[in-house]
Parts: C-alpha cells; structure tokens; sequence
C-alpha cells in the first residue's frame, strides 16, 4: 500500500467527504485527485477509511430516522431503501471486477462526468411533485436503485443520479435528496466491507493498513466534517433547484479530461 503524507491523506479526505454527496461523482474525482498527486499504487486501505468518514457524516445528519429505524423498523422507507440497495449489491457482486477497469481510462471517465452532467440539468426541470416517504412504491424504489448501480461507474455521481432518478418517479425534492443520502449508508458499509475484505486477506494488506494508523486518521476526519458539511449544503440546494450548476462543472470537467487524453495525455 502507498505511504502519503498527512496533507495528501487529509486532501484526499475532503475530496472523498465533499464530493460523496455533491452531485459530482466522488469515485471520479478521487480518481482525478490520485492523478494529479502523482499516486499510483492501489489505494484501498485510504479508500475503506475515506468511505467510513463519510458513513459519519450521513449518520450524524440523519441520526433521528436511524434511530427510527431501530425502534420501528416496519415501515414504508425502510422496506423501499431496502428495496433499492438489492440492484447495487448485484451489480457490486458480480461486475466489480470490470468496473475497477473502467476506473483506468480518462475517455470513459469523461463520457460518465457528461452524463452526469445531462442528469443534474433533467433533474432541475422536474417541479412540482407530490411523493412523500409513505408514498414511494416498490417500482419507484427499483428505479432508484438501478441507477444507482449503474452509478458504481466513476464520474456518474451517485447522488446525483438517484436524486434525478427520484425526482422522475414524482418524489419532492425533499424527499428525494432524504431518500438518496439515507440510500447511501448501505451502500457505502457495503463498498468499504468489500474494499476491507480484499485488504485485510493478506498479513502485507493488514500490517500496511496499522503501520499506516496516522495519515489514514487525518483522512477519515477530513472526510467525516467535508461530508457532514456537504451534506447540509446539498439539502439546502436541493429545494433552490440549483443542481445545474454543478451540471456546468462536471461537463467543464469532462472537457479539460478529453482535452488531456486526447491533446497533452499528462494524467491520462
């Protein structure tokens, strides 16, 4: 496992914590991220700890529905959540292997920022919906949770698409961004279980991940407080209709990417 730096793990912490919940792909932008500091060598024990800090931040906005869950767990969110988390575990199960390639290649990153980019704009003309909690549906719940695998290809951001997804099966806006970030807990237990599977197989990943107890402390609180902030600004924004903004960004983003494949090839 590469050794970084505290500054390194700490920036590679509030990109994994800020860009979770922004609509921007953070499985992107962590890719952009370890290019542009130079990492190669596999990240996993960084990106287990980076994705734990996030699961933080969502438990400590949403606490009151966790506890809700606990004390009544039979009712109409739970089993939908339940419902939409079914696809990305499938689609993790049986594909990862095949999206851990397409995390190589600047060109299909680019394709998947301008996808992204589309969503945000569809998802900012969708007004005027009724759904609340009690009224999203089984189709509606496997709608959500198909794009949402479709997701686990960097540069489509998960939130982002689930919110869009959302929205299109008439949920509020409210409710769609509350649906999504409740959605991302067992997706991102699920993503670091897997991540720490692979590491903690060997006796060389285990004694990487303690002999680097430090850097990797610093990521996980930089992505804990980024994530807990961006989680609050997402669901204020949510209700302005500003997502295009970040529509703006990532199609901006997917340009400068081709630009480098194609032209300079510095990163990619």
């Amino acid at each position: 496992m590469s050794v970084l730096s505290i500054l390194e793990a700490v920036i590679l912490g509030i990109v994994q914590g800020f860009t979770e919940f922004l609509p921007v792909s953070s499985s992107g932008h962590l890719i952009i991220a370890q290019k542009t500091l130079g990492i190669e060598e596999p990240m996993l024990a960084y990106n287990i700890v980076l994705h734990l800090g996030s699961l933080v931040a969502v438990l400590a906005v949403f606490w009151k529905d966790i506890v809700g869950f606990i004390t009544k767990p039979f009712q109409n969110l739970m089993y939908m959540l339940v419902a939409a988390t079914i696809p990305a575990i499938i689609a993790g199960f049986f594909f990862v292997e095949q999206i851990e390639v397409l995390f190589e290649g600047g060109l299909f990153l680019a394709l998947c920022f301008i996808i992204t980019g589309f969503l945000l704009f569809y998802s900012d003309g969708i007004q005027n919906n009724k759904k609340q909690d009690k009224d999203i549906k089984l189709s509606n719940a496997l709608v959500i949770g198909c794009v949402q695998a479709l997701a686990i290809s960097p540069g489509i951001s998960r939130s982002g698409s689930t919110i869009a997804a959302g929205l299109h099966q008439g949920l509020t806006r409210e409710t769609a961004a509350r649906f999504s970030f409740l959605l991302s807990i067992p997706t991102i237990l699920g993503a670091a279980v897997l991540m720490a599977i692979d590491v903690m197989g060997s006796v060389e990943g285990a004694s990487a991940f303690v002999s680097n107890i430090e850097p990797l402390l610093f990521g996980f609180f930089a992505a804990m407080l980024s994530g807990y902030l961006s989680i609050r600004f997402m669901l204020d924004l949510i209700k302005k209709s500003k997502l295009r903004y970040f529509g703006f960004y990532v199609l901006i983003l997917a340009k400068l990417i081709l630009a480098d494949v194609i032209i300079t090839q510095r990163f990619f």
